[in-house]
């Protein structure tokens, strides 16, 4: 059974008893994932614009194969002189899943992604913001499965954030548990 089949199945319900909710409108949910690459510090020296091609090709291409969505490139909205930025440069690359692609991401993610991080002891619960937004932090790509066959000259970092459709953090963690997010004990 898939995720999203699952949700509506089961966890769906099992939200509504558990929270005391009298619509099915109210249940928590979620509402996207983004998953984002930054670029900004791979990107240094003479050969800066090469260099930067080189690296938005790959990353571009790393985003495609992990999401399976083409990837939206992030400038800077203004310029920073110490951090040799300037407005309308681009620092980054990201994606954003809904629907369907965002619950196969997920199942992936939780199934075959976090157990083959190196000393992953679970999610830390204050990665959960007030809003009940989960941020996440991946430092190596090479734990994606679809990334084994291709050859990176760069280990890429990745941050993926898990944005639900709730009222407030208790509801959002009781979401993430039901869903099997792996929570520090």
């Amino acid at each position: 059974m898939s995720l999203k089949q699952k949700f509506e199945n089961e966890i769906a319900a099992e939200l509504k008893k558990k929270l005391g909710l009298g619509n099915i409108y109210q249940i928590p949910k979620i509402e996207k994932v983004v998953v984002n690459c930054g670029i900004g510090r791979l990107v240094s020296g003479e050969d800066k614009k090469s260099q930067k091609n080189q690296v938005l090709d790959e990353v571009s291409e790393l985003l495609s194969l992990i999401t399976g969505q083409k990837p939206r490139l992030n400038q800077a909205k203004k310029s920073i002189a110490g951090f040799k930025l300037r407005q309308g440069e681009t620092i980054g690359l990201s994606v954003t899943l809904r629907g369907q692609r965002m619950y196969d991401f997920l199942e992936r993610f939780l199934n075959l992604v976090l157990p083959q991080v190196r000393d992953f002891r679970g999610i830390p619960q204050k990665s959960v913001s007030q809003n009940g937004i989960l941020n996440f932090g991946i430092k190596e790509h090479i734990v994606f499965p679809e990334t084994m066959e291709k050859d990176f000259s760069r280990l890429y970092g990745l941050q993926i954030t898990v944005v639900p459709q709730v009222r407030d953090r208790d509801q959002a963690l009781e979401l993430y548990q039901l869903m099997s997010f792996p929570f520090q004990r």
